[in-house]
């Protein structure tokens, strides 16, 4: 077992500005930490089998779920279960930076929505 953060996580970027830390990739779960700047955003879409939990590290996080606006601050989260349709965006002017907690694992399980 090792000790595992951003500097030794496996990155990647998404949307053209934004990035994401594998910080565990299993075959049952997942976590990653990503961080959007002001401006992003992801496309509206949904996942059929992986259940997620979004937690907020810093700054806000804004979501729309089903149609619905919800903004998230530190230390708050949101649940989302499999099929719904969903969206993350930063409609603020600093850093958003979140875990992402998906069970199982939500990469290729993704459609647009």
């Amino acid at each position: 077992m090792s000790r595992i953060d951003k500097n030794s996580a496996e990155h990647y970027s998404w949307g053209g500005i934004c990035e994401g830390w594998h910080l565990a990739k299993a075959g049952t779960l997942s976590v990653v930490e990503e961080r959007i700047p002001p401006g992003g955003s992801e496309i509206r879409h949904r996942h059929q089998r992986a259940l997620q939990f979004f937690y907020v590290l810093k700054g806000v996080l804004s979501f729309e779920v089903e149609g619905t606006e919800h903004d998230l601050s530190p230390r708050q989260g949101i649940e989302i279960r499999p099929s719904v349709a969903h969206r993350v965006f930063n409609r603020s002017t600093a850093d958003a930076e979140f875990l992402v907690i998906s069970v199982p694992p939500s990469h290729g399980d993704r459609e647009p929505a």
